[in-house]
């Protein structure tokens, strides 16, 4: 069977955008192994690292991280998958001071290579058949240095792009920084197991308040959704049932 890498930027991100798909794919005997890479504890966060955590209703000296983590792990019960996580701290961590400066310009000192790295030694362990990766609908500098990292890595395998969900529902236009690049590829719908994906997602305890106003707004926003999973396929996936 063949093996499946999702590159999920935080400790949610693939099981929002493409946890249907990673559901089906698991229940067809694949080895699915989702891979996060800003997962890392910094302790003793200050200024709006700190409010990350304590905005959310958690006190100064839990371990924000940790708690994710445990969250994902969860998730990836739900789904039937394989969580891993990747030790580099998230934006908030990295000098983003506020959250205007998270959907803005990438600092001059923030870079992709440091996830480049990472995931040249992930695709060379887990030697993938299929990527599956954001688009970096909204522009979140977490998830446009994971699009640069894996475009400079130039994986041989066939990578499908997600739409990165919550920020496809959002009415206010969400940023696509590489919509131009992945215009050019063709949009394939992907086999699904919703039900699992809903269960997956109600794990993120911690962000569904702050994403959705709670459980109930998740249900909404994942039936407003609607329909399959779509990637930009770049690359052939032969062994994989997709539709237009």
């Amino acid at each position: 069977m063949p093996t499946v890498v999702a590159v999920s930027p935080h400790l949610d991100d693939a099981a929002f955008s493409a946890g249907g798909a990673l559901a089906w794919m698991a229940g067809q005997g694949w080895n699915v192994i989702v891979a996060t890479v800003f997962s890392a504890t910094v302790p003793d966060p200050e200024g709006f690292a700190l409010r990350c955590q304590t905005d959310k209703g958690l006190k100064p000296d839990a371990d924000y991280m940790a708690i994710r983590r445990a969250e994902d792990l969860a998730a990836g019960e739900a789904l039937g998958v394989r969580m891993m996580h990747l030790p580099l701290p998230e934006a908030p961590h990295r000098g983003y001071a506020d959250a205007a400066a998270l959907f803005g310009s990438l600092r001059p000192d923030d870079t992709p290579a440091p996830v480049a790295e990472l995931l040249r030694g992930l695709l060379a362990d887990w030697r993938p058949h299929l990527i599956l990766a954001p688009q970096a609908v909204g522009g979140h500098v977490d998830h446009v240095l994971v699009v640069q990292a894996l475009r400079q890595v130039t994986p041989e395998v066939p990578v499908g792009w997600w739409a990165d969900f919550p920020y496809t529902q959002r009415a206010d236009t969400p940023a696509r920084p590489f919509a131009e690049t992945f215009a050019r590829l063709p949009e394939h719908a992907l086999p699904g197991d919703p039900r699992r994906k809903h269960q997956a997602c109600l794990a993120y305890g911690t962000q569904l308040g702050f994403q959705f106003g709670g459980p109930e707004g998740l249900a909404k926003a994942l039936a407003e959704a609607g329909g399959p999973e779509r990637v930009r396929l770049q690359g052939t996936a032969p062994w994989l049932p997709l539709s237009a």
